[in-house]
């Protein structure tokens, strides 16, 4: 990846409602070859959907906890349950198997407390975990979608141009 793929991620990330022409205006190509970029990009899986972001409080799901589970035994059995039982709940966002004290951590959106409990409830119940504490988010100080791009992934072709 180059430095336009990088502009083309950068647009796609902040807006991915723009055409292929207001982005192929907006990184410098005619349209054909940026979206002959864009579908590379999508075929490489380096952009694996476009989605519309929403306001949690707007849907009423305003209420975020974040759940450290320890594991009830550590067997690819008890694993397999567990991401089956976490992939079918809709409340859990995000699911992350951690390192560390703490087995697996998850992002839960629900609508208060009581629903928590509800959710709770069925984790439990379905996974049987050792151990679960939750904490409850007082306020979301910053929250993004967007990765910050640059590092080893992108090939800087006028640096490379200028070394040669």
């Amino acid at each position: 990846m180059d430095e336009i793929d990088r502009k083309i991620l950068g647009l796609l990330q902040a807006d991915a409602t723009l055409s292929v022409a207001q982005l192929a205006d907006k990184v410098g190509l005619s349209t054909t070859p940026c979206w002959k970029r864009v579908q590379k990009l999508e075929g490489q899986g380096v952009i694996t959907r476009r989605v519309a972001l929403v306001a949690p409080e707007a849907v009423g799901l305003g209420f975020s906890v974040f759940v450290a589970i320890e594991a009830g035994d550590h067997s690819e059995a008890w694993l397999q349950r567990f991401a089956e039982a976490v992939a079918a709940m809709p409340e859990v966002m995000e699911a992350y198997r951690m390192a560390g004290e703490v087995d697996y951590m998850l992002r839960v959106a629900v609508a208060d407390m009581a629903a928590y409990d509800t959710f709770y409830k069925k984790l439990i119940a379905a996974t049987a975990p050792r151990n679960v504490t939750s904490r409850f988010a007082m306020e979301r100080m910053k929250h993004t979608t967007a990765y910050p791009l640059g590092g080893p992934a992108f090939r800087d072709r006028q640096a490379e141009a200028a070394r040669e």
